[in-house]
């Protein structure tokens, strides 16, 4: 299977996922999270970024790899956290990827970081 990502590669995503991710995670159900995640970074910014991607910069690209891939990884956490040594461990590993992907969305849907990041 091709990956469909745009804004975060399946490495990124595994990479966040951590070594404990349950192997029930194929490259099918990733790119379901990932289509997902991309759909509502653009919804929830109000800003269609898979269309725009070409003719971003790298900051705004790497903002958008940050946010796709954390959200990705907390799907899959989500999806079995059973594979983790605790429940504690994959809800502490949730709460740094939420934390981090609600800060992302912040950033781009705001309108003076755009500006700032277009202008740079």
């Amino acid at each position: 299977m091709v990956w469909s990502g745009t804004f975060a590669t399946e490495l990124d995503c595994q990479y966040k996922e951590g070594k404990n991710v349950s192997t029930g995670i194929t490259e099918t159900i990733r790119n379901s999270f990932i289509l997902q995640a991309e759909s509502l970074i653009n919804a929830v910014t109000r800003f269609n970024w898979t269309d725009a991607y070409a003719s971003l910069n790298a900051d705004v690209k790497y903002i958008l790899t940050e946010a796709a891939s954390n959200l990705v990884a907390m799907y899959s956490i989500n999806y079995d956290m059973s594979a983790y040594a605790s429940r504690n461990e994959a809800e502490t590993m949730l709460n740094l990827l939420r934390d981090k992907a609600l800060l992302c969305l912040a950033l781009l849907e705001d309108q003076k970081v755009k500006i700032f990041i277009d202008d740079a």
